[in-house]
């Protein structure tokens, strides 16, 4: 069975509403403060609120209608091409904000006139209320972050030297430009008209009375992980819209009470059974108090009947709020009743409060009766956490931590604190500068898993200060993998203790085994607790590696499509037009960023500072540095080691020093005898400055050079600078 088959096989519809959930609230998230700060700005300054102040209540209508959506738009952006992605998402935004105020205003000239036509009072005409473009940015400003990144992929390799940055600030200039047209004339009337819709949806259910129905979609979407999709993508920009004009709004508190869970928790906590029961108290304070609705998903999942019960509870809390007429200021997030209380209107505290009684009230009944009627057992409730964490596709830290579950496809993925539990399509190596030695790892990597057939899973290499939650496994040094978790907690993290033959790729060839084709036959023994992560001591570094200068974004981002295919060309699959091109660019240059001049095969140095000063001095004698780049190389080796294993060590300055690179460089130094680098003995040193990319590609070579102990061999053996070259030339990626 083939990967492709596997992925195949695989998709449904409920994967594909998740993961259009997932990308919505990653876009919404995000910005939940600034839509707490607008819901504190109309209930304490607006007209009605509880310290009205005119001045300050000219900001809510600009906060609500251009802020809060370009926002938005900034983020959506920014998660498909980072800052290059979030300037033009933001452009084509405003379009969409434009075309759609334009539109708002013909149609009141055109109702006004035909109002005083009739012979009616302008005084009494009741215009039509502005569109709130937050479904516009979610659309648009991903859409044109994608346009724009295949785009600038079509003619990177084709910008004569020199103008790169002018390339760059132009072609996102006018390509936002044009996406403000489109969407001022395109996608404005559709998310108007979309508005229009699904507000008169909502007002006919609540004129009929039948709002609190939206429980019989809500809560079964909450446990299979589907209301991300719902709650974002629909009922968050509409309870903004209804709160912007009526102060406050319902929608708010239709997926975010806790009363159905907590009722639910409740009925086990006093008749459940084992493990259930026993874990039901703390999971209800959790839900109730700190919002993470999800831990009371599990219990659910041991007797799913119970959905009714969570319907029932869902249906009662509407039904209440619907009564009292109570509302939500901004979204409530988490789900707590904290929260909620803290962004509730003024008139809303004991409506809310009746609200959630009644729905932990109804689910409490009805789910003492269904635990009551029903076969209860001890409560497996490890698997359904499990159950839960695979619809999911992330495990869940909280639920597994309460329950004790080593939750999860995989014992790797919970042994080094994950929340990944799906297939494994992305697969970064981070550094500190994501050019340097996170390439050559990269390469390494991504050689061991295309040789394992999974040709359609990415393997590229990143700055940490880059990575997002998109990546599925991020691999890293040991010193870094606590900076790579904050940004990307729910993958699976891989430390490693050197980069060039480290066993933890291995592991993660066999975890992608066991995600992607679990029915496959491997050559490689199961490693126990494959990915858990941390790893002897060492290497770190190279965190940096690209030393310094271009380890920044070229202007523009003229190196971020390069960033992402960086080595793809040690790939047993042809490269594509980028990894040419810098294989191309980069064998020309090759001979000038390393040179036989900067090449010494008996070093003099005695240990790891002497041997920095050592390959540093050949830098500099090269003219690709000044001195300061040197004492930066000792800066980067006294916070992280540069060890990389396998007798190579590869020191660089750190990001601060770039502005003492003149051009990319590196030199090689030899210790037969060895010295010791950190308590590690090494044989090789090589010193390494980069402007942009022109090393990227010889640096690919040394780590396939240094994976291979024959070659490593043939550099011990090599008595000339010339052959040293010829060695790193031959090598075949």
């Amino acid at each position: 069975m083939t990967t492709k088959t596997e992925a195949k096989r695989g998709f449904s519809p409920r994967v594909a509403l998740q993961k259009v959930g997932t990308s919505l609230s990653n876009m919404v998230m995000p910005n939940i403060p600034a839509l707490i700060a607008w819901g504190i700005l109309t209930a304490f300054f607006i007209e009605d609120g509880w310290t009205p102040n005119a001045p300050l209540e000219s900001a809510v209508g600009p906060m609500i209608h251009y802020l809060l959506p370009l926002l938005i738009a900034n983020t959506g952006g920014r998660m498909i091409y980072e800052a290059r992605g979030a300037v033009v998402g933001v452009i084509a935004t405003m379009g969409v904000i434009a075309g759609s105020d334009w539109l708002i205003a013909q149609d009141n000239a055109a109702a006004l006139e035909e109002w005083l036509a009739s012979g009616k009072a302008e005084a009494d005409f009741a215009a039509l209320p502005e569109v709130h473009m937050f479904i516009g940015a979610m659309i648009m400003a991903p859409l044109a972050a994608w346009i724009m990144k295949k785009l600038d992929r079509l003619w990177q390799d084709h910008i004569p030297a020199g103008f790169e940055m002018l390339v760059n600030m132009f072609s996102a200039g006018i390509f936002g430009f044009i996406m403000l047209a489109a969407g001022f004339f395109g996608l404005a009337p559709l998310v108007n008209a979309l508005m229009t819709l699904l507000a008169n949806g909502v007002a006919a259910l609540i004129n009929a009375h039948l709002l609190p129905l939206v429980s019989i979609l809500i809560e079964p979407a909450k446990v299979f992980f589907l209301n991300n999709a719902i709650n974002h993508g629909v009922l968050t920009p509409l309870g903004i819209a209804d709160a912007a004009t009526n102060g406050k709004s319902v929608l708010f508190l239709l997926e975010s009470n806790p009363g159905p869970g907590v009722g639910i928790l409740l009925a086990y906590t006093i008749f459940g059974r084992g493990a259930a029961r026993a874990s039901a108290p703390g999971a209800a304070i959790i839900q109730f108090f700190g919002g993470i609705h999800e831990i009371y998903f599990p219990y659910v999942l041991m007797k799913p009947i119970l959905i009714l019960a969570a319907v029932g509870g869902g249906m009662s809390g509407v039904f209440v709020n619907v009564l009292f007429n109570t509302g939500l200021k901004a979204p409530a997030s988490p789900g707590s009743i904290l929260a909620i209380y803290g962004v509730a209107a003024r008139d809303s505290y004991l409506g809310i409060t009746l609200a959630v009684l009644a729905a932990a009230g109804v689910s409490f009944l009805l789910s003492t009766l269904f635990l009551k009627i029903g076969k209860q057992d001890d409560g497996d409730i490890a698997a359904a956490t499990a159950k839960m964490e695979e619809m999911k596709g992330k495990k869940s830290s909280v639920a597994g931590a309460l329950t004790g579950a080593g939750a999860g496809a995989g014992a790797a993925a919970a042994a080094d604190g994950s929340g990944h539990t799906g297939r494994i399509d992305k697969i970064v190596f981070a550094c500190d500068a994501g050019m340097g030695s996170s390439a050559m790892g990269a390469t390494v990597l991504r050689k061991k898993v295309r040789a394992a057939g999974f040709a359609d899973v990415e393997v590229t290499n990143k700055a940490i200060s880059s990575l997002n939650d998109e990546w599925d496994v991020v691999v890293t040094q040991k010193e870094l993998t606590d900076r790579a978790r904050q940004r990307t907690g729910s993958a699976v993290h891989v430390s490693v203790d050197q980069f060039m033959n480290s066993p933890r790729y291995d592991e993660v060839v066999e975890l992608v085994h066991e995600r992607n084709d679990p029915q496959a036959e491997t050559d490689s023994e199961p490693v126990a607790g494959a990915t858990a992560a941390t790893v002897g001591a060492g290497a770190a570094g190279a965190a940096g590696a690209g030393a310094g200068g271009g380890h920044g974004r070229r202007a523009a981002e003229k190196t971020a499509p390069q960033h992402e295919s960086a080595g793809a060309a040690g790939a047993s699959e042809a490269p594509d037009s980028s990894d040419a091109a810098a294989a191309s660019d980069t064998s020309a240059a090759s001979p000038e960023i390393l040179s036989p001049g900067s090449i010494v095969l008996t070093g003099t140095a005695t240990d790891s500072a002497s041997g920095i000063d050592e390959a540093g001095a050949l830098l500099v004698g090269a003219g690709a540095v000044d001195q300061g780049y040197v004492d930066a190389m000792h800066a980067r080796e006294a916070t992280v080691s540069t060890f990389m294993g396998n007798g190579l060590a590869i020191p660089h300055g750190t990001n601060d020093a770039k502005s003492t690179i003149k051009r990319s460089a590196m030199s090689f130094v030899r210790y037969p005898d060895g010295i010791e680098w950190n308590g590690n003995p090494t044989k090789f040193v090589i010193g390494i400055a980069g402007v942009g990319n022109e090393h990227l590609e010889l640096l690919q070579k040394v780590a396939m050079t240094f994976s291979d102990p024959a070659q490593v061999e043939r550099l011990e053996q090599a008595t000339s600078a010339e052959e040293i070259l010829a060695i790193f030339g031959d090598e075949k990626e």
